[in-house]
């Protein structure tokens, strides 16, 4: 592990301690559903959960003059772990001989672009520039699979269709402010970075850890997988929250809101994953490339390794009544085969798993209804559509069903006693 990090005084220690103390864990959108998760037949697994931790950042002197790009002393603190180089190397290398190479990024809002003026101004673009630049004989593909206001739990269900599907060679990986629950969120983000390497193409997996403008971030949770698997990992959260603490950077310069950079913190992070490759790039010859495999068993019990979408007209329900099968209007091309109803809907269907999830809208027209989930006769949660007053209508995930074993069962999905909203919109079913 890179980066030793100098003592700091005791004002801003406490300071920071007090800041981290008060600071929310909701992040982009999403909220932590954890409560509302059956998790009867995983009593084991709550062990697994780890205590987050925070580093105090070394204190920053001189003021930052984005003007000049990311600092050597930025650059030391963002580089968590150089990892093992192998999988860049070989595709580093297979470019360099001209061969076609897929780049993909997985993410959030962050990795989508949001607040970037242009985006190819947004670090993700950046990523799939410097291969282009620094590759002009190969053909660079690139697909981003950033989606606004999820996590990796949607993560690593959508990531067969919408990223691995492409045979992406390098893959860069972004949820540290979309994810809040250390537990539920530290397997997900485990079963979708395995996912990753275990894909048979054998490609390289980058963490990315990001941060609020408080310094919320699940990077030490994530980081733990990381480790893990002996991965890159890269941190614009070491690299721009010591600075916004110590006044030598103002949040303000690099970001609109609390949380997305803007054009100047794009182009940090992209500094960041440039000069990380740049020196992959300088040790080409002495790192060997043939040793891509992955050995290392799961570091939590991988519970959705097999983690799938299942859309509306793959399910035939038992019964059904105010439900139809339509779209949406905010992902109408990435999950168009939904369940909707505007009237008082039921759904009750048959399905054999061993972890179930829904992913649906939270909406701010005033008209989300809340709606009980019942396994085998029993509540086990319930999706509310209700975001009245909100940022803004987007998808929610909730998990059901945590188990160790797959089993069949029967799922109803019913308006909740009391709610007097009635619309719903299943965008999917998250199930392994």
């Amino acid at each position: 592990m890179k980066g030793t990090v100098t003592a700091m005084n005791k004002k801003l220690i406490s300071a920071i301690t007090a800041l981290l103390m008060c600071m929310s864990l909701a992040a982009c959108g999403g909220s932590d559903n954890s409560s509302d998760v059956s998790q009867s037949d995983d009593t084991a697994a709550q062990t697994e959960a780890a205590v987050e931790t925070t580093t105090a950042p070394a204190v920053p002197t001189e003021p930052v003059d984005l003007s000049k790009g990311l600092t050597d002393a930025m650059y030391s603190r963002a580089l968590i772990s150089e990892g093992n180089r192998s999988r860049i190397a070989n595709a580093m290398k297979r470019a360099e001989a001209g061969e076609s190479i897929t780049v993909g990024v997985i993410g959030g809002s962050i990795t989508q672009g949001s607040s970037a003026t242009d985006h190819n101004n947004c670090y993700a673009q950046l990523f799939k520039k410097y291969w282009t630049e620094k590759f002009p004989d190969s053909e660079i593909k690139f697909v981003n699979a950033g989606i606004g206001g999820t996590n990796s739990y949607l993560g690593v269900h959508r990531a067969d269709s919408q990223l691995l599907s492409y045979n992406p060679d390098v893959v860069i990986v972004e949820f540290s402010v979309n994810d809040s629950d250390k537990l539920m969120n530290k397997y997900s983000y485990d079963s979708l970075v395995r996912k990753i390497l275990n894909a048979e193409n054998d490609p390289a997996v980058m963490l990315l850890f990001t941060t609020q403008e408080n310094g919320t971030s699940l990077q030490e949770t994530h980081k733990e997988i990381g480790m893990a698997y002996d991965l890159p990992m890269l941190s614009y959260r070491e690299a721009v929250y010591p600075e916004v603490a110590a006044g030598t950077l103002n949040w303000k310069d690099i970001s609109p809101d609390n949380i997305h950079p803007n054009d100047e913190g794009h182009k940090l992070i992209g500094q960041i994953v440039e000069r990380y490759l740049n020196s992959v790039y300088d040790d080409l010859a002495d790192i060997d490339s043939e040793a891509v495999a992955i050995e290392a068993k799961a570091y939590t019990s991988d519970y959705y390794k097999n983690g799938r979408m299942t859309g509306a007209s793959e399910v035939t329900p038992l019964e059904i009544s105010g439900f139809e099968n339509s779209g949406n209007k905010t992902y109408p091309e990435l999950f168009p085969d939904n369940w909707v109803t505007e009237s008082e809907g039921y759904i009750k269907f048959e399905i054999e798993c061993q972890c179930l999830g829904f992913f649906y809208l939270k909406q701010t027209n005033g008209k989300g209804g809340k709606y009980d989930v019942y396994v085998d006769g029993e509540r086990k949660g319930s999706l509310d559509a209700d975001f009245t007053g909100g940022w803004g209508t987007y998808g929610e995930t909730q998990q059901i069903i945590l188990a160790k074993e797959a089993a069949k069962h029967t799922v109803e999905i019913k308006l909740a006693e009391g709610s007097s909203n009635t619309e719903l919109t299943i965008l999917g079913i998250m199930q392994s």
